[in-house]
């Protein structure tokens, strides 16, 4: 449990986290496990928390969303059942995997969707 002086900046940086997943539709996981692991939490830690604080962002992001119907709500059920499988599979993986090995191939996916982004036309 963080300490008391600690929540007002998590309270902050999960609303920063909500702005840009909502904004970006990367989920938040991406600016979240990074801050996290720096907090002192495992990898194993900071993917589930992510994952959960990312759930309740985006149940917020769906209704804001939905509300200008930049939704596709087929598209998304398929992608989410499949999602539902690999989700299982990750956290499977993660367990197997060390926290340092897993910073380095967190890093190297954050640089090659950086790379990606940047050269896309």
């Amino acid at each position: 449990m963080p300490a008391i002086l600690y929540i007002p900046l998590i309270l902050v940086g999960g609303m920063l986290v909500g702005v840009l997943a909502s904004f970006s539709g990367l989920g938040g996981g991406i600016i979240m496990v990074p801050a996290l692991i720096f907090a002192g939490f495992t990898a194993q830690k900071a993917a589930g928390t992510s994952l959960f604080a990312i759930l309740i962002i985006c149940f917020s992001a769906i209704f804001a969303h939905g509300r200008y119907g930049n939704i596709d709500w087929r598209t998304g059920l398929l992608l989410g059942a499949g999602g539902i499988i690999g989700a299982q599979l990750g956290a499977y993986l993660l367990q197997h995997l060390s926290s340092d090995l897993f910073r380095k191939v967190f890093a190297l996916l954050l640089i090659g969707f950086a790379v990606y982004l940047f050269f896309k036309k």
